[in-house]
């Protein structure tokens, strides 16, 4: 077991673990701890606690002492000289016509170190207006560029309900926030009604997903057709919260019952198809059955004698091909190509040395086709030996 106390450096902000060394603190006390930026002053949230060794991050930083009244008035003569240092910065942005918004200047309790917040909507230059601040204040100068949810935190203000906004209340971190969440708890995608004061979507839409999520499994959506005790029909509207539904009945379709949701069954799902036979009004009333039994799904001919008498088409039948119809003719060579033939031919039989000749290209570029020995045999003029 270990003894820590927890401690804050903001209003709303996290929540940081540190080593008492043996000192007893109450709750609402301010402390001067030691940080990586150097001596801070804090405000402890959570008196001395023994928890496990694994639940906290070590090696632990320590607590320097409790806070002394001088040190509150060093605290404020520390905001003093940050609201100075946010009129000094604005008036240096403008002269450098750097694109961005300064939110607040913090300073560390020491001195040490000078912390500028600003929202930019890319990529900002600012290496001229450190040199300038820097030569102004004569310390550590520090920019950091925040989004505009950091930005509604620090300043604050108010959400459409008329509270103070989440995140300067009470929220330590922010949660991810998406469009799906609004669309499963039947909400106007209106981005005016789902943003907050920050722009983005509100941060109390994360509230609620989980129930919504664990009602939608038993809860029919809207255009589905479901079975009631009171019939079947179409669901209209749903009331999540209450477990309720309001359907549209085949058998009273002017007048909406509303049914508790785990009295319907759902038949249909999907919106804009056919309802099935079972649940539609009517379906017992089926037409007559015909005595004609239904033709083989392979037969597809017509005729006035009833399937059954005609003869069964046997399986994998080719039809066979007419002796009468005439052969086509085989297509004609080319003037070209008969010309290059004779020619290559006449130089055969008339030398006897064809083969040795160079074969002429046709015009089509290519390589005329070898002919077989046997063939060029056959073209030679026979000898004598006289």
């Amino acid at each position: 077991m270990i003894n820590i106390i927890g401690v804050r450096f903001k209003k709303i902000g996290k929540l940081y673990y540190f080593d008492p060394c043996d000192m007893q603190v109450k709750l609402g006390d301010h402390v001067i701890v030691e940080t990586a930026r150097g001596a801070e002053y804090g405000e402890v949230v959570l008196a001395n606690t023994e928890v496990e060794d694994d639940n906290v991050v070590q090696p632990l930083k320590k607590v320097i002492r409790v806070a002394t009244k001088n040190d509150d008035e060093v605290m404020q003569e520390n905001e003093r000289h940050a609201r100075e240092a946010f009129d000094i910065c604005k008036r240096k942005i403008a002269e450098h016509k750097l694109d961005m918004h300064l939110v607040t200047v913090e300073c560390t309790f020491d001195l040490n170190k000078i912390l500028f917040y600003f929202t930019a909507d890319g990529r900002v230059d600012f290496r001229d207006l450190v040199k300038d601040l820097a030569g102004v204040f004569r310390t550590r100068i520090e920019l950091r560029q925040i989004g505009v949810r950091d930005e509604a935190k620090m300043l604050g203000g108010l959400g459409a309900c008329g509270r103070e906004l989440c995140c300067s209340s009470y929220l330590e971190d922010f949660q991810p926030v998406s469009i799906n969440m609004a669309k499963e708890q039947n909400l106007s995608l209106n981005p005016a009604k789902i943003s907050g004061t920050c722009g983005r979507l509100m941060c109390c839409l994360k509230y609620e997903h989980e129930v919504y999520s664990e009602l939608q499994k038993v809860t029919p959506r809207v255009g589905s057709y479901v079975e009631t005790p009171l019939g079947c029909g179409m669901v209209v509207s749903v009331q999540m919260l209450r477990g309720q539904c309001r359907v549209q009945l085949d058998d009273d379709p002017e007048n909406m019952q509303i049914i508790p949701c785990v009295d319907c069954r759902t038949l249909r799902a999907a919106k804009g198809r056919g309802k099935p036979m079972s649940a539609r009004p009517g379906a017992h009333e089926s037409a007559p059955a015909s005595d004609t039994p239904r033709a083989a799904a392979g037969d597809c001919r017509t005729s006035d004698a009833p399937a059954g008498d005609r003869p069964a088409r046997p399986p994998h039948e080719k039809r066979e091909r007419r002796d009468d119809r005439p052969a086509r003719p085989a297509p004609a060579p080319a003037p070209a190509a008969r010309a290059a033939e004779e020619t290559t031919d006449a130089a055969a039989v008339e030398g006897g040395e064809g083969e040795n000749k160079p074969r002429r290209r046709s015009r089509r570029g290519g390589r005329r086709r070898h002919k077989h020995p046997e063939d060029e045999g056959a073209l030679q003029p026979a000898t004598s030996e006289e």
